[in-house]
């Protein structure tokens, strides 16, 4: 198969394991808590990244990192997955799941934001335009077209699906700054995460007993394709494409199916405004991108 259909492929199956994300979300959150979640995913992810870099022959990268390189990897994982989750798993748990995940894709927005004072990245007329644009998408998510009427709205959910994408923003500006090899980051960012994830729900006391029924296909989902396996093949697209253009724009369909598998597997009535808004912050988001 050429490099190009390959790419595509890779794409799809992106978008796809990505998209079943917020129906797994949702099933796994109807028996268990957020941080039990978490910690079993995360200790999941972990195991699916290490046997990717022992079967990419990489395990040997992770010796030669700096005592520095670690501490900064190290903390890196304290923001994602371990703060990044708590809070979208909280903000999932207490919000419908096409709300939360509508939100979360406010996070390119949040990035150009953050990029203003972070990298000293100049605001255009045209980028503020497209930052209003995606803000007023998620206005008509969040109130589900009751605009007039704010006293309907979970208040706290909403906060911590927007705060997610600051938390996810902030990961990503200061990931960025670090130049090793991606698998070598995830990983030692998992370690890291799942061993916070799983202090503090013990801590919590919200690790899961023999009592409690955990519904394991919904659990590894997460572990495995939200939060392991999927960013390698997408980052194997990228490296398969002609253009990362190419193939980029694709990935905005992944809102749209978990929508549709919301529907289908939570049973949830998706509204006309989640859709509308949802389209409006992905033009908001491709505006931005123009202007870049």
């Amino acid at each position: 198969m050429q490099s190009k259909n390959l790419a595509y492929l890779y794409t799809l199956l992106t978008i796809l394991f990505w998209g079943g994300a917020a129906s797994a979300f949702k099933i796994a959150l109807q028996a268990i808590s957020p941080l039990a979640l978490l910690s079993l995913a995360t200790v999941i992810s972990l195991t699916v990244i290490f046997c990717i870099l022992l079967v990419q022959h990489k395990l040997r990268l992770l010796r030669a990192l700096s005592s520095q390189q670690w501490r900064y990897l190290l903390l890196l994982g304290a923001i994602n997955p371990f703060l990044y989750y708590v809070i979208l798993f909280e903000a999932y748990d207490r919000l419908p799941g096409q709300v939360a995940m509508s939100l979360n894709y406010l996070w390119p927005v949040m990035l150009a934001l953050l990029s203003v004072p972070i990298l000293r990245h100049p605001l255009s007329r045209r980028g503020l335009i497209a930052i209003v644009l995606s803000f007023i998408g998620a206005a008509l998510i969040a109130t589900q077209g009751q605009l007039t009427d704010w006293s309907v709205l979970d208040h706290v959910g909403i906060l911590l699906a927007l705060g997610s994408t600051l938390v996810w923003s902030l990961y990503w500006l200061f990931s960025a700054r670090m130049k090793v090899d991606v698998g070598v980051k995830l990983f030692v960012g998992f370690l890291s995460g799942s061993l916070l994830s799983l202090a503090y729900s013990w801590m919590q006391g919200a690790l899961p007993n023999t009592d409690v029924k955990i519904p394991w296909m919904a659990v590894i989902y997460v572990g495995l394709f939200e939060m392991g396996v999927t960013f390698f093949i997408w980052l194997k697209a990228l490296q398969l494409a002609d253009s990362a253009a190419s193939i980029g724009n694709m990935i905005y369909l992944t809102p749209f199916l978990s929508l549709l598998l919301l529907s289908v597997f939570v049973n949830e009535s998706i509204h006309f405004t989640t859709l509308l808004g949802l389209a409006v912050i992905i033009a908001g988001i491709l505006l931005q991108h123009k202007k870049n």
